[in-house]
C-alpha cells in the first residue's frame, strides 16, 4: 500500500475559471506531478465535456474535484494559502518566487492542508482573495511577456512542488508547524478584531480605508500559531469586558 504523501495535502484552487478547458488541462497537469486535490470556486462551466477532453487520462481528478461557492470554503482547515499573482500588488503580502514558495508549501503540507490559489484567466485574483492568503507567489518569467496560460502556471507550480518532495528536509527545520492556526481560526480572529476596533471607535466602517488590508498583511507575515491566536483573542475579549464594565 502506498504511504500518504504531503502532496496529498496540497490543494490546487481555481477561482472563477471562465474556460472549462483550463480546468481539464489543470487536472492533467496535476496528475502528472502527483497532485490530486482540486477545488473550484464558482467555475463558469463545470462539469463540462471540454474539461473531460482536455483532462485526457486525468478525469479522476475532475470526478473528485470539489466545487464550492467561495474561497473561504476552499481554504477550510488550511494552515497556509499562497496566492498566484502575475503583477506587483499594492500592500501585497510576502512574495516568494515559484521554487521558494513550492518548498514552503510542501514543508507545511507535511502536517496539514495547504492551498495554492489561482484567479481568473483575464484578471487574476481580487485584492480581497489575496487578502485571504498568507503569501503571494510570482513566477519569474520574461518581463517583456510574462503572460502564462492558467494550466501552464499550474503545471509549473506542480513541477516545483514535485521537485520539493524529492528533497530531504533537514531535521533542524522540522518546526512545530502543526501548531499553526487554521484558516478558520485566523478569519475568526480578524472578524473579532475588526468588530472590536469598530466598537472602540478606532475603525470607522463608513471610511475603513485599507486598515484591515494592512492588518491582514501584518499578521500574515507572523504566521500565527493556534496559541497565539487564542492569546490575541483573549486580550481583545478582556479589553471589551473592561470597556463595557
Amino acid at each position: 500500500m502506498n504511504r500518504p504523501s504531503p502532496l496529498d495535502n496540497v490543494r490546487i484552487v481555481l477561482s472563477h475559471t471562465s474556460h472549462a478547458g483550463n480546468i481539464g488541462a489543470t487536472a492533467r497537469a496535476m496528475k502528472t506531478m502527483g497532485l490530486s486535490a482540486l477545488y473550484l470556486v464558482n467555475p463558469k462551466s463545470f462539469p463540462s465535456n471540454e474539461a473531460d477532453v482536455r483532462a485526457s487520462n486525468a478525469r479522476d481528478i475532475l470526478e473528485q474535484a470539489r466545487v464550492v461557492g467561495c474561497l473561504e470554503e476552499a481554504l477550510q482547515d488550511c494552515i497556509l494559502a499562497a496566492a498566484m499573482t502575475a503583477r506587483p500588488r499594492d500592500l501585497a503580502h510576502r512574495t516568494l518566487a515559484a521554487r521558494e514558495a513550492a518548498g514552503e508549501l510542501f514543508h507545511h503540507a507535511r502536517h496539514a492542508p495547504v492551498a495554492l490559489v489561482f484567479g481568473r484567466e483575464s484578471s487574476g485574483l481580487t485584492t480581497a482573495e489575496i487578502g485571504k492568503c498568507q503569501i503571494t507567489v510570482h513566477i519569474p518569467a520574461n518581463p517583456d511577456y510574462a503572460s502564462l496560460n492558467l494550466a501552464a502556471a499550474v503545471q509549473l507550480m506542480a513541477y516545483e512542488l514535485r521537485m520539493a518532495s524529492t528533497e530531504t528536509m533537514p531535521a533542524a527545520s522540522q518546526q512545530s508547524i502543526y501548531r499553526l492556526a487554521s484558516f478558520q481560526e485566523i478569519e475568526l480572529f480578524y472578524s473579532h478584531l475588526e468588530q472590536a476596533m469598530i466598537y472602540s471607535g478606532f475603525l470607522d466602517p463608513a471610511q475603513p480605508k485599507r486598515l484591515m488590508q494592512r492588518i491582514r498583511r501584518l499578521f500574515a507575515r507572523a504566521q500565527l500559531e493556534k496559541e497565539e491566536v487564542n492569546i490575541l483573542r483573549g486580550i481583545i475579549s478582556a479589553l471589551e469586558k473592561r470597556r463595557s464594565g
